[in-house]
């Protein structure tokens, strides 16, 4: 696994794709929280805090994970080589945590700069210092149960086709579906189960408010087990 881990993150820092994923993260979300006037620019809030870009991040990470998970069994198989890693001394589980993780690791990195916003907003605060700790540490510890969600969908969408727009397309229509489909069949239909405890959402926000529930974890931990099966029984079909 760890070969296969090692070879995807060379593959994105080999190229542009793992600076550009990066910058690209690093932009949006600088432009909207502190130079674009709107509802997540943090000056226009006149708070000191970072809810803005939690509200903002999920968003963006719905297009920019599925851009980097889009090529990692589709162009295996656009260039023929998904056979010959089939081959390989490696079992097919470890073929695809290994390409799951090493595109893990990638959005953890483009995540990692947005530490300077915490010190900017601890700097910002009156007195300085003062801002809720606890909420953005939930905060980010449900960005990473939702990074870990979003990519295993985007690798088992890899599988689906060839074609890496296709693979991008379904990905990003599915991350769409179980972020805020549910929560938007929840308000069409008042039923007596919330369907919006269905969808990442839900958990998301539960998180981020501080709170570890075991429940959310188990739901985030599910999901990505369960598109991570996927992949493996339909690379099992090819």
């Amino acid at each position: 696994m760890f070969a296969i881990l090692k070879r995807e993150i060379n593959s994105f820092f080999a190229s542009s794709i793992g600076y550009l994923v990066i910058a690209i993260f690093i932009v949006i979300n600088g432009l909207f929280l502190w130079v674009f006037s709107g509802n997540y620019n943090i000056f226009d809030n006149g708070f000191a805090d970072l809810t803005s870009f939690f509200e903002l991040a999920p968003w963006v990470f719905l297009f920019l994970i599925p851009a980097i998970t889009m090529r990692a069994f589709s162009d295996e198989k656009k260039m023929g080589t998904l056979e010959l890693l089939l081959t390989k001394p490696i079992s097919l589980q470890n073929i695809v945590l290994g390409k799951y993780f090493g595109a893990v690791v990638l959005v953890i990195l483009a995540l990692l700069p947005s530490i300077l916003y915490v010190i900017t907003i601890s700097n910002l605060g009156n007195p300085t210092g003062n801002w809720d700790i606890g909420s953005t540490l939930g905060s980010y510890i449900g960005l990473l149960f939702l990074v870990l969600a979003y990519t295993s969908i985007g690798i088992f969408a890899s599988t689906l086709s060839k074609n890496q727009i296709v693979a991008f397309i379904i990905s990003v229509f599915l991350c769409f579906i179980f972020f805020y489909g549910f929560e938007g069949l929840s308000t069409l239909f008042n039923t007596s189960f919330s369907l919006a405890n269905l969808g990442m959402k839900e958990h998301f926000n539960s998180i981020a408010r501080g709170v570890i529930d075991t429940r959310d974890i188990l739901y985030f931990v599910s999901v990505s087990i369960l598109f991570l099966a996927f992949t493996v029984f339909k690379l099992r079909k090819e």
